[in-house]
Formats: C-alpha cells, sequence, structure tokens
C-alpha cells in the first residue's frame, strides 16, 4: 500500500510541477504579446515617419531645384519646362 501512495504522491508532485510550468508559460506569452504589440505600434508609428520624411525630401528636392542650384539646373529646366507644358494644356482646355 505504501508503494501506491509514493506513487500517487510522485503522480501528484509531477501534475503540480506542470501546473507551475504551464502557468510561468501563460505569463511568458502574455508578456510576449504586449511586446509584440509594442513592437507592432512603433513600426507602424517609424512607418509613418519614414512616408512623412520621403514627403519632406522630396518637396526639399523640388524647391532646392526650382531655386536653380548649380547641381540641379537640368532639373529645373524640365520642371519649368513641365510646369509651361501643364499650362498650356489647361489654356487649351479652356479655349475649347
Amino acid at each position: 500500500m505504501s508503494e501506491v501512495a509514493e506513487i500517487i504522491d510522485s503522480v501528484e508532485g509531477r501534475i503540480q510541477k506542470l501546473f507551475e510550468k504551464m502557468n510561468s508559460l501563460q505569463v511568458y506569452t502574455c508578456q510576449l504579446e504586449t511586446e509584440l504589440k509594442k513592437a507592432v505600434t512603433t513600426i507602424d508609428t517609424q512607418s509613418r515617419e519614414i512616408e512623412q520624411l520621403k514627403g519632406e525630401a522630396k518637396s526639399l528636392k523640388m524647391a532646392n531645384s526650382l531655386l536653380g542650384s548649380e547641381e540641379n539646373k537640368r532639373d529645373t529646366k524640365l520642371k519649368i519646362n513641365s510646369l509651361i507644358k501643364e499650362i498650356d494644356y489647361c489654356i487649351s482646355q479652356l479655349s475649347d
């Protein structure tokens, strides 16, 4: 009978350890989920910031080319020609 009691105690001990392990894994899972949510939020924020900075860089390049800096004379001429074509197109549309 003592062997059966020892086996039962051993099984109970193992079950207790399994429950403790399960609880610790649940806590760890919750921590990882929280960390993942923070990471996703950070990625979203950084993606928006990257898009904003790309837009600003594009605007600065355009402004720089319109100012006629030595480096961007060709770009400036192309932009002016493009604007003139757009104006001509608008005028022709208004004339019709």
